[in-house]
């Protein structure tokens, strides 16, 4: 009678490399060895199910994943993390991608080229921040969210009165809406009361939407207040032009300064760093990049029009910028000068001085 020897397998030592593309009801996974292509394969989104196939088939060995950063954010990494698997995060626009690949894209191709640029080591993590910055970070977006809805709201109404010839004056097209201007809004008149029914749903949306957001504000001074957020938002707003609000929107994004080696690296995380197409000797400084916290741009560009009306450091500098470029050009400058001395008071914790911080 034959005896079969049964073979253990074990993979101490030995890197295993798994490139996830995730979806809400599925993952498409590759799994590579140090210099075979294993398997690719469909399975359910979830870290327990592929830390048991992993185990099974490569007992004892380093697993190595990752996946592209999206709508589905940390869970999966944080849960991966904590089952022994050494996962990483990454932002898509920096994963080498061939032609061939950008040609033909779907759930396989993508997975594949995850894998592959991690066992290649051509994967760079991006920051991954607490649970608890995390969540705050979902309020705070939430207030761009409901300020993007209400301005999207006002111009359907502007939309609606300049259909029928109803004029408005310009400051009240772009100022804060007084309840003075609302009511008269309800006090127009139509032929029919299609016209008027029409108008008035979205004065009620415009007035709801406002009641969240001053709800929302609320909740983020009191979340201002607390030990995570409380000495740095007292440094924040010491800056000329640094409300609270925006104070509050950079911190849940940026976490920690002292992750950004210099400002360079910190105004490219923003989006304040030109694009540069350079070739030999020739260098041709461009727009800025699309890359970056749009939003936290924006707060900081707005913040710097008011920084200019109270520091005078920052008006000299602006009235010199204008003489050679126009406002929209200067006012970038101003929001990168401005975002050195947030980065100044961080990182010294040192609230500002007017004309110390260049």
């Amino acid at each position: 009678m034959e005896t079969r020897e049964r073979r253990t397998l074990d993979f101490t030592n030995k890197n295993i490399f798994i490139g996830i593309d995730n979806h809400k009801k599925s993952w498409k996974v590759n799994i590579l060895c140090e210099s075979i292509d294993h398997k690719t394969f469909t399975m359910e989104p979830a870290p327990e199910i592929l830390n048991k196939y992993l185990r099974k088939n490569f007992p004892q060995g380093n697993y190595f994943s990752a996946y592209e950063a999206g709508y589905c954010g940390f869970w999966a990494h944080e849960q991966l993390e904590q089952l022994g698997i050494n996962s990483i995060v990454v932002n898509p626009a920096d994963v080498p991608t061939m032609d061939k690949e950008r040609r033909t894209k779907n759930d396989k191709v993508d997975c594949r080229k995850i894998a592959r640029c991690l066992r290649s080591g051509e994967l760079m993590s991006i920051y991954t921040p607490s649970r608890e910055v995390q969540e705050d970070r979902t309020l705070l977006r939430l207030h761009i969210q409901l300020t993007k809805e209400q301005t999207r709201i006002k111009n359907q109404i502007k939309s609606i009165l300049g259909f029928y010839g109803i004029t408005i004056s310009e400051e009240k097209a772009v100022g804060n809406w007084s309840r003075a201007f609302i009511k008269w809004l309800e006090k127009i008149e139509f032929k029919t009361e299609s016209g008027r029914l029409a108008l008035d749903i979205q004065i009620e949306r415009l007035l709801s939407t406002r009641k969240t957001i001053a709800s929302l504000v609320i909740q983020i001074r009191h979340l201002s207040k607390t030990d995570r957020y409380r000495e740095f938002t007292e440094l924040l707003i010491s800056i000329s032009g640094i409300g609270l609000l925006t104070a509050m929107h950079f911190l849940v994004e940026i976490v920690d300064i002292n992750r950004f080696k210099n400002l360079d690296e910190l105004a490219s995380y923003i989006g304040l760093s030109p694009g540069e197409h350079s070739s030999g000797e020739k260098i041709i400084t461009g727009k800025m990049t699309k890359r970056g916290k749009s939003h936290i741009r924006y707060l900081l560009i707005e913040a710097s029009w008011i920084a200019i009306r109270k520091d005078p450091a920052l008006m000299m500098a602006y009235t010199d910028y204008k003489k050679k470029m126009i406002a929209q050009k200067a006012i970038i400058k101003i929001a990168r000068k401005l975002l050195n001395r947030i980065r100044f008071v961080l990182k010294n914790k040192q609230r500002y001085a007017i004309s110390v911080v260049n």
